[in-house]
């Protein structure tokens, strides 16, 4: 069910924010705080309680849309995941912009206005993702968009670098889930998420079937997000968070990679799993890994079905899907970030 204000009948705001809370208590009131001091304002909110076991998500959520004019409370019976609640976020929502944000991601005060310069200075693009900095130690970075490897292995450009100021406003791989704007019909015009990932790789998913339509996705340097990173899920290494990872990655590959790469990604997806769960620090993991390996392949029959609607849809070359990876290891070993001059269209 839903609280404060949805009249149909009011002006249509030029973004809708959706926040999707599952034990984010710790991190949820610092997020909606600095959500409510954007100088950018022509924005609703969309706080999405997805079945959170604890109660004070709920009533963060709900002190908040009675204060913040604008502001819904979506309270869901069951645990959507975070795909089935984004795409729940995007159906409610009424903006032309569709932006995500974590319950664990505190937005600078001109986020969300460098966001929506980024999208008037540049007309042609309907994707857009933010930089990100590690909230205990902001001169970590944590992400400046995904990255996708020619192992099919994707990650967060710089995660845990330094940042020297690498950040440049240019194209990426895909935009990172924490922190993301999407024209909003686009979104549902691709199939949002995909709910069968429930959560963790469902950004670089929609970022592969952004690429495939030929729709670049920018990153905006100015747009400056502080985040905890993973706090509802129990940590990176969580096995919740590893085993999704894992048969999610498989499942992005198997739908989305055209077929003259899958020959060459798959078997370098393995043998790159391999050598990352032979260290030392992740040989516990390693029947857990093997859990996900049988589940992403189990799963790989209505991967294939998903496929053929994806692949119907693609506009873009295949030369330009192998152009958007890396093809360098030294870019996934040192996770740098790799952003290219934006295209013309």
């Amino acid at each position: 069910m839903a609280h404060g204000p949805s009249d149909d009948k009011a002006p249509q705001p030029a973004a809708t924010v959706c926040v999707i809370a599952y034990n984010s208590g710790p991190t949820l009131r610092a997020c909606l705080e600095h959500l409510g001091a954007q100088t950018f304002r022509d924005f609703e909110t969309l706080v999405i309680d997805n079945a959170s076991p604890d109660p004070g998500d709920a009533a963060i959520a709900a002190e908040f849309a009675q204060k913040v004019p604008g502001a819904r409370l979506i309270r869901n019976s069951d645990n959507l995941g975070f795909t089935g609640a984004g795409n729940q976020g995007a159906r409610e929502g009424r903006g032309r912009w569709y932006v995500l944000l974590n319950p664990d991601a505190y937005a600078e005060p001109d986020w969300l206005a460098q966001l929506m310069a980024a999208a008037d200075r540049h007309p042609q693009v309907r994707s857009f993702t933010s930089r990100q900095v590690v909230a205990e130690d902001p001169s970590l970075l944590d992400g400046l968009g995904d990255v996708m490897s020619i192992t099919g292995i994707p990650y967060r450009g710089g995660y845990l670098n330094p940042d020297r100021g690498q950040a440049r406003e240019g194209e990426v791989f895909s935009p990172c889930g924490a922190a993301l704007m999407i024209d909003r019909e686009l979104f549902l015009r691709l199939g949002g998420f995909d709910e069968a990932f429930f959560c963790y790789g469902e950004d670089v998913d929609l970022g592969y079937r952004l690429q495939l339509a030929d729709e670049p996705t920018l990153l905006v340097p100015a747009a400056t997000i502080r985040h905890v990173g993973s706090a509802s899920s129990g940590g990176r290494k969580s096995a919740f968070a590893v085993f999704h990872g894992t048969r999610n990655r498989f499942w992005t590959l198997f739908k989305n990679t055209p077929g003259p790469l899958l020959p060459l990604v798959v078997p370098l997806h393995l043998v790159a799993l391999v050598f990352v769960y032979l260290r030392a620090e992740n040989r516990p993991h390693i029947p857990l890994i093997w859990k996900a390996v049988k589940a992403a392949f189990a799963g790989a029959p209505a991967m294939f079905r998903a496929r053929r609607a994806v692949q119907r849809m693609r506009t873009a070359s295949f030369a330009q899907i192998a152009g958007a990876m890396t093809w360098n290891p030294r870019d996934l070993s040192g996770r740098r970030p790799v952003i290219k001059p934006l295209r013309p269209r």
